[in-house]
């Protein structure tokens, strides 16, 4: 029996739908393997097809061309080490999450996933059948558990491995991030290491999949607990991984120890990573945004020219007679600060015209919010055409203090094709700007140093549409609005919560009505960076029709 073995561990980034480029990373992954001399090759849960593939899965053609490329693979990876990766599998009339083991040619093990997530952004009872309660397979004279993501968050699976004489615990993952997950992670595992007394590998994927970021951080860990290698979050990385046996059994041997990100850095990755990725996926190479000079805009532009670079960046300044003389200097800066495209295109000729086609039907109403949504949406207009005839994306820039309450006009300023601040709350917002101006790092595409201006940040946030006017006017202070929000929407609280933590019963019943009644606002709007594990999209399905109020 050897008393070493040699992982290759793929921690990559698929695409949704792409089964022979998937397949071709996959022997990409293998042949650098083989280089190495590993033992085996692992890749993540169902990275054949991409994850996650929501109803996708459930077309007869698409699982089955998945399954045919997982045996196209084997026979392309027959002459050397065997290879394990994710996809999905068919078994008389169910459709099951599997682990596919590869190894002289054949298909020699496969791993259906007992525990399905149904939670947050997860719908795999809908997808999946259960697979039982299963065995390790043998790689060589090696017996290797692999529980599949979620198997490994219960102890059953694990234990059953254990109990069946696996060595040790090999977990392919799609675990997408949101802020803390990998802290979750770590606590999850360890508890799976001390259960079973065996050294356990977290592989997970990488990239942007719609909302979802999967943010990586492969991780190994030794029996008692101890970390044992890091592997980069956010990059795209193959590894290889020494196991060494001692009378005590198997170990991990000591790997690279990664870096870990704080929070605000995890975040603007997983905004830039995932903005990247959908450009992309979806072939956009360039996008456009509105930049109005306040700081929601400026730090979109600021995510898109370090997901795109600068040169694919076109910022357009659309102001109208409400616009202050601040805004102006202040988008321009941050265009120029940013290296990027600035376009200005004046609004006023255009909403005359639009004043004086609807002036007999108006005759003898008073100007109201009518008005103000009309600057937004003439403003949507004009960057929907420069979208259309130069074939830039339309970023949209709402942050979920807004998306929250419905602080923004449909068809006008929601216009556009993703968000990347969709998860971000305005009072983070603030504080990610300060972030970015104070650092920089490889992957961003953008300038370093001070690209938001400092005026940006502090001056009192507005829509100029209308004279002096001023968020606070329509909304309570954002650290007021956001603390209720948190408690309203993270946490799912009661007003009677908002309450008890301090803030006034009218603002907190006010707050949870203008949630409510902007759902279809939301059920309409672009997709956006998954940050949180109450992000609004999949995290939180609520009614649009819904009469429901507290208290």
């Amino acid at each position: 029996m050897t008393d070493r073995f040699r992982i290759t561990l793929a921690q990559l980034n698929p695409t949704v739908g792409d089964i022979a480029g998937n397949a071709a990373k996959a022997r990409d992954a293998w042949i650098r393997g083989k280089e190495a001399d590993a033992d085996l090759v692992a890749l993540p849960e169902m990275f054949i097809t991409g994850y996650q593939t929501q109803d996708l899965i459930e077309k007869p053609i698409f699982h089955q061309t998945a399954i045919a490329a997982i045996e196209q693979l084997a026979q392309d990876c027959a002459d050397g080490p065997s290879l394990a990766i994710g996809g999905p599998a068919l078994e008389g009339a169910g459709l099951y999450n599997a682990y596919y083991i590869l190894t002289g040619g054949k298909i020699v093990s496969r791993i259906l996933k007992h525990n399905l997530p149904n939670e947050t952004v997860f719908d795999e009872v809908r997808l999946y059948d259960s697979g039982p309660l299963g065995g390790p397979y043998s790689v060589g004279n090696t017996r290797i558990g692999s529980p599949i993501c979620e198997d490994a968050w219960h102890p059953d699976v694990p234990e059953t491995l254990a109990e069946t004489g696996a060595e040790f615990l090999l977990v392919p993952n799609g675990s997408p991030y949101y802020r803390g997950k990998m802290d979750t992670r770590y606590n999850h595992m360890v508890a799976r290491v001390v259960e079973t007394g065996l050294p356990l590998i977290y592989l997970n994927m990488v990239g942007g999949q719609d909302d979802q970021v999967f943010d990586g951080g492969t991780f190994g860990l030794n029996p008692g607990g101890k970390m044992a290698f890091h592997m980069p979050v956010f990059d795209a990385q193959i590894a290889h991984i020494d196991l060494t046996r001692n009378a005590e059994g198997w170990q991990i041997e000591p790997g690279e120890m990664a870096h870990m990100p704080d929070a605000w850095e995890q975040d603007y990755r997983a905004m830039v990573q995932s903005l990247r990725d959908y450009c992309g996926k979806t072939g956009f190479g360039k996008v456009l945004l509105g930049l109005s000079g306040g700081i929601d805009s400026a730090i979109v532009a600021t995510i898109a020219a370090d997901a795109l670079g600068p040169e694919n960046v076109r910022c357009v300044m659309l102001p109208s007679e409400y616009t202050s003389e601040h805004s102006l200097e202040d988008a321009k800066a941050v265009a120029e600060n940013l290296g990027c495209r600035y376009d200005f295109v004046p609004i006023s000729q255009g909403r005359q015209a639009i004043t004086d086609t609807l002036a007999p039907l108006f005759e003898g109403t008073k100007p109201d919010v009518t008005e103000e949504n009309i600057q937004s949406r003439l403003r949507g207009l004009l960057l929907m055409a420069l979208s259309n005839k130069f074939g830039e994306m339309l970023l949209t820039t709402g942050n979920k203090s807004e998306v929250a309450v419905g602080y923004a006009t449909i068809y006008g300023d929601m216009a556009g094709g993703y968000n990347p601040i969709k998860d971000l709350y305005k009072t983070r917002v603030f504080e990610q700007c300060r972030w970015r101006n104070a650092n920089h790092r490889d992957w961003m595409m953008g300038p370093a140093g001070e690209v938001i201006p400092d005026r940006i940040i502090t001056k009192p946030p507005s829509a100029e549409l209308r004279e002096d006017q001023k968020d606070s006017d329509s909304l309570p202070d954002y650290p007021v609005l956001d603390a209720i929000l948190e408690i309203l929407v993270d946490l799912e609280g009661s007003v009677e919560d908002c309450v008890a933590a301090g803030y006034d019963r009218a603002d907190a019943k006010r707050v949870e009505h203008l949630i409510y009644i902007s759902e279809y606002k939301r059920f309409q709007s672009a997709p956006g960076t998954r940050l949180t594990k109450r992000a609004f999209w999949l995290d939180r399905r609520y009614p649009i029709v819904n009469r429901w109020r507290d208290g």
